[in-house]
């Protein structure tokens, strides 16, 4: 059974008919059924639960969650995948127990009305709710972001529900599960891949604010480009040196801003002496590019709320998780400049085999991982941790 274009799952969402939004293999490499929030009935709740069996989520723009006066389900996320819970919900009148088909439908019909308010609502309840990231698919590579863009793409509401598919024994079902599953219910089958891929070809997310030569101790001189995006305020830089073609391999370093380490030295995590490292393996390559990624809800106070005074404990104790769950799956914004920039094959700079995944979509490719020497000296005195080049 062949995969369907967009353009056909775009149509069955208009109809309020599901589709099945399966992710990258190198993530979680599962199946969601996927419908329009707005064409949401008892059946199909009833549907989602009898054959799906997973969770049953509500995705919702981040303004439809503000609207809605939802606080998110934890303040600091440490999911793998950075998946946005709020606080479950249940419609505030008109329900029984809440969990019912009938209820549940109601409840994602409440919140998604053009008039819901905070009151609508009670909490907590039996529909979990999902904030997706603006910027949808281009952002972050979920089917949270999907299904909000399917829904939107289709002339509906901005909202999503979803639910994971198991197979019968409860593990979860893979590609190939899933097209039996499509086959036997007559659902078509679209990847989020090839969502990012359409949306490629008629939204850019980034663009060039500013660039200036910059010659480094380390490696020498690049040249410094500062992009700007359309769905926040955040900046982010690219180091680029030599000639950059999409038909060779190029040799890549993404780094996510972290003030204390890249900056001041910080003795548990010297992510600083990771970038003057990297500096200097592609200074002596002769290309290269260094994405420097500054997220815009990673400021000075939760880096250092991250990591505290530790007074002697071991990095053990520490959590790095703010750190280096680098916002990936939320790295679209990092494979747009890869992609401006003329990237397409990778030698990822990197000692972590999970840094980076789902990038086919983007048209990129990790063609080998290059591992960050550990116990050695950068450029700027600072000794490389084995602490800080494991978490690279």
């Amino acid at each position: 059974m062949p995969l369907a274009t967009i353009e056909e799952a775009i149509e069955e969402i208009r109809r309020g008919r599901m589709v099945i939004l399966m992710d990258d293999k190198d993530r979680e490499n599962e199946g969601d059924l996927c419908m329009a929030a707005e064409k949401v009935t008892p059946q199909a709740i009833n549907f989602m639960a009898k054959y799906g069996r997973g969770l049953i989520c509500l995705s919702l723009t981040e303004e439809r969650v503000k609207q809605l006066g939802l606080a998110m389900m934890v303040s600091e996320n440490t999911s793998p995948f950075g998946t946005a819970f709020t606080v479950s919900v249940d419609a505030a009148k008109g329900i029984s127990t809440g969990i019912s088909a009938a209820d549940r439908a109601k409840t994602i019909l409440d919140a998604i009305a053009d008039a819901a308010k905070p009151q609508d609502l009670a909490t907590p309840g039996h529909v979990f709710p999902l904030r997706a990231r603006k910027g949808g698919v281009l952002v972050r590579a979920g089917q949270t972001e999907g299904s909000v863009d399917l829904a939107r793409l289709a002339g509906l509401k901005p909202a999503g529900v979803i639910c994971e598919i198991m197979k019968d024994d409860g593990t979860m079902a893979r590609q190939p599960d899933l097209m039996r599953f499509a086959r036997k219910h007559k659902l078509k089958v679209v990847t989020v891949a090839d969502l990012i891929q359409y949306r490629l070809n008629y939204d850019s997310l980034v663009c060039r604010a500013a660039s200036a030569p910059l010659p480094t101790r380390a490696g020498g001189d690049f040249l410094a480009i500062v992009y700007n995006t359309h769905v926040d305020q955040s900046e982010h830089l690219a180091l680029v040196k030599g000639d950059i073609s999409a038909k060779e391999e190029t040799l890549v370093r993404v780094h996510t801003k972290y003030v204390p380490g890249d900056v001041f030295g910080f003795e548990l995590l010297n992510t600083g002496a990771v970038i003057q490292r990297s500096l200097e393996i592609i200074g002596r390559e002769g290309k290269g590019v260094i994405l420097y990624l500054q997220p815009e809800h990673r400021g000075l106070k939760p880096s250092l709320e991250t990591y505290p005074a530790l007074d002697g404990r071991q990095h053990k104790e520490a959590n790095p998780s703010f750190v280096y769950r680098a916002d990936f799956k939320e790295y679209g914004i990092g494979a747009q400049i890869l992609r401006d920039l003329g990237v397409r094959k990778m030698r990822l700079l990197t000692n972590n085999k999970k840094h980076l995944v789902g990038l086919r979509g983007y048209g990129l490719e990790v063609t080998s991982l290059v591992p960050i020497p550990r116990d050695q000296t950068g450029a700027d005195g600072a000794k490389l941790k084995k602490d800080s080049a494991k978490t690279a």
